[in-house]
């Protein structure tokens, strides 16, 4: 099918209806950027022929050079039959305003805390020059420390993940963005040797529980497993960030967590926890707050 394309299909639009009907027929799953076939079908369209990602309509009766058609059936093939995420084959994901280097070797950006940096807490931190140090448990591709950068202009911030190859992607990133001198990439399991103190600390760490690690669809399997399971709740590694979390926060710190469709079982094993669940663009069960004496139990 793809070799008859390449031959009899000659504009963007024959390559966009292609491109279509082969993620619908596949079955794909749209979750790691995109929701639809048809949104996807564009951005991969677009991106491999360097064209402007936010303008469609005066391209599509362009007609493709044979390379350029056997360059996007190529990408569109990948997608529809190994089920790649496509921030994997195009090596960009975004997050709001900001793009990021991405590859199998860290998830795909998908964090709702990055909303919530700056205003979206502004009542815990009244001003954003507040924030001298700050930490980003489970960094991935270093995208919310990147981002904690730019809401936070007087931050010195530390990175941390277990894997080395998602530090190795970050590292990418923070050269991209030029924040070599003000964050630091820590290789270690979540707080272990770190000796600093926090005005904010931010994590998105795996939290996917053993059930639903099992049924996830085939573009998840993409992705690193240490990123994604955490036990058979989902909750070993917020279990760990809650017990010690107050340790590393300076007086009146933050700490910001994602916990995915985690909160009734969370709720249930801190009744004691004054959660603050806050609005995100997906509801306000996925992100918690707690400040260092709610932690400690002085308030």
């Amino acid at each position: 099918m793809f070799n008859q394309a390449a031959q009899e299909l000659a504009t963007v639009r024959d390559l966009l209806r292609f491109a279509v009907s082969r993620f619908n027929d596949a079955g794909l799953f749209f979750g790691h950027g995109s929701d639809n076939a048809h949104d996807e079908a564009v951005y991969l369209i677009l991106h491999t022929l360097n064209l402007p990602l936010d303008t469609l309509e005066p391209y599509l009766d362009a007609k493709l050079l044979q390379s350029e058609r056997e360059e996007v059936l190529s990408i569109i093939g990948r997608r529809a039959v190994e089920h790649i995420p496509a921030a994997y084959l195009t090596h960009q994901a975004w997050q709001g305003e900001f793009d990021f280097y991405v590859d199998e070797r860290v998830i795909v950006p998908r964090s709702f805390i990055y909303e919530l940096l700056g205003d979206g807490i502004r009542p815990w931190i009244e001003h954003d020059e507040l924030v001298h140090r700050a930490l980003d448990l489970c960094t991935g591709s270093g995208c919310l420390a990147i981002q904690m950068a730019h809401h936070y202009p007087d931050a010195q911030i530390d990175a941390v993940d277990l894997s080395l190859d998602a530090l190795e992607v970050a590292a990418i990133n923070i050269e991209d963005y030029g924040l070599e001198d003000r964050i630091s990439l820590v290789h270690t399991d979540l707080f272990e040797g770190l000796d600093e103190t926090y005005d904010l600390i931010v994590s998105n760490p795996p939290y996917v529980d053993a059930e639903s690690v099992e049924a996830l669809p085939d573009e998840y399997l993409h992705e690193p497993e240490l990123a994604l399971g955490s036990g058979e709740d989902g909750l070993d590694a917020t279990r760990q960030i809650i017990l010690q979390a107050a340790k590393y926060l300076n007086p009146k710190g933050v700490l910001l967590v994602e916990i995915g469709h985690n909160r009734e079982v969370l709720e249930a094993a801190y009744p004691e926890l004054p959660f603050t669940w806050l609005e995100t663009s997906g509801g306000d069960g996925f992100v918690f707050l707690l400040t260092r004496e709610q932690l400690l139990g002085e308030e």
